[in-house]
């Protein structure tokens, strides 16, 4: 069987600049995102600064409009708009004014490999040296605590001054993990950063998270990224969080243990953090709790 033109799946700006040695941050939808991390990140980076789209995806070639059905509007006796899925490049430039990619929209339904070849050939056409996928999971850690940070490579010693989180896993696999292994495979520097997020807020949004994803990429980018409203947003939703748990006993009593048992981790005391055997269900923390994050509206 004749193989498709993988170059067929995007449009590609013929304008644009020297990018030689550039970095490439993918943060596809549509996978596992805890506390909106991913996608508050990535938003917040094509918001706060200046950015175009380079390349256009074709969506009706990787889309299942069926299953993630795009909004429309109906305004009193016609249809007013549409909300075209948009998976893009985008060129942006960070405070200094120097130029990185941001691969974003939702995660192709289909034709993974062909999508993830059309990729390899954009970031050789492109110049891409690196790149760096974003992800966020629940994990059973309490808020009160620093956000913590898997970090992936291809090489490892991309990331070797990071402490390993986990020895062997089997997940079920993402356009972007898998992106991220044939990247590296082709011989490009392909890393990857998961945060933690309290698995009893990763329902809600969570802006600390997003921060920490923004700080890496800003390390392992070597580019000066804005923070200060993710810092701003992080701390109203840490004292909220507070209220609420300072207003039930059940619920303090979780979180407290949470935190030993985080305590007893970083000390090198105690089992993985993955283990789901250790986790408190979402119950335990009390339907006041898990009513309150229900409600919180989204941030910027």
């Amino acid at each position: 069987m004749k193989k498709l033109d993988p170059s067929e799946l995007y449009d590609l700006d013929p304008v644009r600049p020297d990018l030689d040695g550039v970095a490439m941050v993918q943060a596809l939808d549509g996978f596992i995102d805890a506390g909106g991390a991913r996608k508050l990140a990535s938003d917040h980076l094509l918001a706060s600064l200046e950015s175009k789209v380079l390349v256009r995806f074709d969506h009706d070639q990787l889309y299942d409009y069926r299953a993630r059905r795009p909004m429309m509007v109906f305004a009193k006796d016609h249809w007013e708009s549409y909300d075209t899925p948009l998976l893009a490049i985008h060129l942006v430039k960070d405070l200094d004014g120097k130029p990185f990619l941001v691969l974003a929209g939702p995660e192709p339904d289909v034709q993974w490999e062909r999508f993830t070849t059309a990729v390899e050939q954009l970031c050789r056409q492109l110049g891409v040296k690196r790149s760096i996928g974003l992800n966020a999971i629940p994990m059973g850690l309490p808020h009160t605590r620093p956000v913590g940070v898997i970090a992936h490579a291809t090489p490892p010693s991309l990331v070797s001054d990071y402490t390993p989180w986990v020895e062997t896993v089997q997940v079920p696999a993402s356009a972007g993990h898998l992106l991220e292994l044939k990247l590296g495979e082709a011989g490009f520097e392909a890393m990857g950063f998961a945060v933690h997020v309290p698995h009893y807020v990763s329902q809600a949004a969570y802006p600390a998270a997003a921060a920490q994803l923004v700080r890496e990429v800003a390390k392992a980018a070597s580019v000066r990224l804005p923070v200060d409203e993710l810092d701003i947003a992080a701390d109203e939703t840490r004292k909220a969080i507070d209220e609420q748990v300072e207003g039930s006993p059940e619920v303090a009593e979780v979180v407290h243990q949470l935190e030993v048992q985080y305590d007893a981790f970083v000390s090198g005391q105690g089992r993985s953090l993955l283990d789901e055997a250790q986790l408190p269900s979402a119950e335990e923390l009390g339907a006041e709790l898990e009513r309150f994050l229900a409600e919180q509206p989204p941030r910027d």
